[in-house]
């Protein structure tokens, strides 16, 4: 019996203009009335999870950050893993010197010293995996990211690294050169303290080795007396892979790669097609 559901968001709980359909939201409705844990698991940081969440009228608890931070259903932090400060100034150093776009996450949410890129990259990239989508309500949804303060313009990534108040979770690289992506994966291979993960073909997730979703999934559970195998968690692209091997039923989204899919127990629909109202409904 599944006790814990752990869904990841984009290209998963989310669709093409990053929304949950009704069908997921009912789906999840229905677990939590039946004393079903359902977890959201995400690369996103928490201000940017629970807008989301809250547009479709759902409470849950978040793993964010790709792990690197957990929170209750109330928002109250339970754990964090963040990245120390001076590794932090050598991933940025490193990141700039192979001039690569990249966001920093912390723990008062994401911060860009280019917002205009910020938009244009989120744009491009769900345009990219969804060609059928209407661009304008996409270009109208990405903006909302600088609108409504989800992710935050700063001068320097140096004044968050100064500054005690921050704690450095994450930094998303994109680029839709192949090449300067590697060399940027590259550039920190010998910093084993680092977890480098991916969320789609053009970014990087760089957080805590520590700060991963399975890991932090573990957690979760066992702090719930829930076994790993009454888990099952729903994904979509390689920073799921840690959920899919701790927890004791996998599904991979439709819209997966041929990898992801090969990794999961089972598959179901697309993230259009609310895939994970459907593998929801398979085990309640």
């Amino acid at each position: 019996m599944i006790k814990c559901i752990a869904t990841d968001m984009d290209g998963t709980l989310l669709n093409s203009v990053q929304q949950i359909s009704s069908a997921n939201k009912e789906a999840i409705l229905k677990a939590q009335s039946q004393g079903v844990e359902v977890v959201v698991a995400t690369g996103r940081s928490y201000q940017e999870a629970t807008y989301v969440l809250s547009e479709a009228g759902l409470t849950c608890p978040v793993i964010c950050v790709n792990g690197a931070e957990v929170r209750s259903k109330e928002g109250d932090v339970l754990s964090a893993t963040p990245i120390g400060k001076q590794l932090a100034r050598e991933v940025a150093a490193r990141l700039t010197e192979k001039d690569v776009y990249f966001e920093v996450y912390t723990n008062q949410g994401a911060f860009t010293i280019d917002p205009d890129k910020a938009v244009s990259i989120l744009v491009d990239i769900v345009m990219s995996a969804n060609p059928e989508a209407n661009q304008a309500e996409i270009i109208e949804a990405a903006g909302a990211r600088i609108r409504d303060g989800l992710i935050q313009t700063i001068e320097d990534y140096e004044l968050l690294f100064a500054n005690d108040q921050y704690q450095i979770y994450k930094f998303l690289v994109f680029s839709f050169d192949g090449e300067k992506l590697e060399a940027a994966n590259q550039a920190l291979a010998d910093l084993e303290e680092l977890a480098i993960a991916s969320s789609g073909h053009e970014n990087l997730e760089i957080t805590n080795r520590e700060a991963q979703k399975g890991i932090a999934l573990e957690s979760f559970v066992k702090e719930r007396g829930i076994d790993l195998a009454e888990t099952m968690a729903i994904g979509d692209n390689y920073n799921d892979v840690s959920m899919f091997e701790k927890a004791g039923r996998s599904v991979a989204m439709g819209n997966a790669n041929y990898e992801i899919k090969s990794l999961c127990d089972v598959i179901t629909d697309t993230n259009v097609e609310s895939g994970v109202a459907k593998a929801i409904l398979e085990v309640i």
